[in-house]
């Protein structure tokens, strides 16, 4: 589609936006980004900006593996393309807007490695079936301030989940926050302290697939960005401190037709085929999901039994220790919540391979297990989920259909990166097995995620 940049320059004129933030997600999630001049948009952004392609393969501690475009290609260019329906003013930097961008090869064609592409895709499929995906993404994070031994808390009192105001917020930042991600109009509609102390969640509305995915961005952009402006950190990590719980990211999944019509009911009331075929595939592939949705060494010290947080392929109504649950409502409320996601995952990402695995259930028609009633961490008759990083890629590379239809591009360029991760925890952690968050967590993760 072609974006006539010269009314896209003068629109932001009009609003006193001096510097348009262009912005996309890398293979881990973390937000890349060019300042472009307003005054210089049709040249500056009319084929471009470029950037190098291995910044796919960049680890968060700043090496560069080998991968596509990146040093066995002679470090070669990708192209940028900004997305003008993404525009938002950044309300706490007056003159600055942000603009999320495509990622395409110089060739004018798409990245294959960019995670925005991908989700692209994958929805393209389900409009081959007449269906629009629907997305309600759930995050919590965590805000800390620099303490003599690194990142703290900032309240320590248990109990307070569900609260607001001071005593949660003695500093007024999650209220700033929360103003901040209203004014930036992401669809941000509550918040409240969360379970553990100093942990937070802020509910976004839910919306078709990629329009979520790219407010799910924003919003863990703004919690950062917002957050260092106050000198304090907001986290995602999935388990910053061993003596607490960890952040989870849940996804709330739904079709429509082409028309708007839900499809997650049947006429009765029940589980419409639609919806159960869905199950299937996500619990056929639960497995290889894990890979994605819970992407560090430091995510699988959230999992296990008995942790809140799913430990078996399983599904349940209205059962917060399943892989999906099934919440109360029906009718427009209906919906499939996949639980297992963690803090740290890439919003694109998590939602591009969940409704792959939901779309195989569709196209194979395959059929539902039963469900899952009560404490289902014990019960045996649903397989437990890989339980560490190196087995969940295992999975993955095991899952033939979920690395088709995700491409080889993209799972060898995240591989990369994962067996990289868990090649430098083995060799420098002391005891590797350990289930304490260790330092190299926190210096590896805290401050990107």
């Amino acid at each position: 589609m072609h974006t006539d940049l010269a009314d896209v320059r003068r629109e932001l004129d009009t609003q006193d936006i001096d510097i348009l933030r262009l912005i996309w997600p890398d293979v881990l999630g973390l937000t890349r980004s060019k300042d472009i001049t307003v005054s210089q948009l049709e040249r500056a952004a009319g084929h471009g900006p470029t950037f190098c392609q291995a910044t796919w393969t960049t680890t968060t501690r700043g090496e560069v593996l080998d991968g596509h475009g990146s040093l066995q290609d002679g470090l070669s260019d990708m192209v940028s393309r900004l997305d003008p329906t993404t525009i938002r003013p950044i309300p706490w930097e007056p003159g600055v807007a942000f603009a999320i961008a495509d990622i395409d090869e110089p060739d004018g064609t798409p990245n294959m490695i960019s995670p925005r592409t991908l989700l692209r895709r994958v929805i393209a499929e389900y409009k081959l079936l007449g269906l629009i995906p629907i997305v309600g993404p759930e995050l919590e994070f965590y805000l800390a301030r620099r303490g003599e031994d690194g990142w703290e808390r900032i309240i320590n009192k248990t109990g307070r989940v569900y609260t607001t105001g001071s005593a949660v917020d003695p500093d007024g930042t999650f209220l700033h926050l929360l103003r901040m991600v209203d004014r930036l109009g992401i669809g941000a509609f509550a918040g409240n302290h969360e379970f553990c102390p100093s942990q937070y969640e802020i509910n976004l509305w839910h919306g078709e697939a990629l329009d979520a995915a790219d407010r799910c961005f924003l919003l863990k952009t703004a919690v950062k960005d917002v957050a260092a402006s106050r000198g304090i950190l907001g986290t995602f990590l999935g388990k910053p401190w061993s003596d607490e719980g960890g952040s989870g990211f849940h996804l709330h999944l739904s079709v429509t037709d082409i028309a708007g019509s839900m499809m997650m009911d049947d006429a009765e009331g029940e589980l419409s085929l639609i919806t159960t075929r869905m199950i299937a595939g996500i619990l056929e592939h639960a497995p290889a999901l894990v890979a994605f949705c819970n992407p560090t060494i430091n995510a699988y010290k959230r999992l296990g039994p008995d942790t809140m947080a799913p430990y078996r392929s399983n599904w349940g109504y209205d059962n917060r220790t399943t892989f999906v649950r099934i919440p109360p409502e029906r009718g427009p409320g209906g919906r499939i919540e996949v639980r297992i996601g963690d803090g740290a995952a890439n919003p694109y990402v998590v939602i591009a391979v969940i409704l792959a695995a939901a779309l195989d259930g569709l196209t194979r028609q395959l059929e539902c297990p039963d469900p899952s009633e009560g404490w289902t961490y014990q019960d045996e008759s649903r397989p437990a989920l890989p339980m560490s990083l190196g087995a969940s890629l295992d999975a993955l590379r095991a899952d033939s259909y979920l690395t088709g239809i995700i491409g080889d591009a993209f799972v060898s360029t995240y591989e990369t990166l994962k067996r990289d991760e868990i090649r430098r925890y083995e060799e420098e952690v002391e005891d590797p097995a350990t289930r304490e968050v260790t330092q190299w967590e926190l210096d590896e993760y805290i401050e990107d995620f």
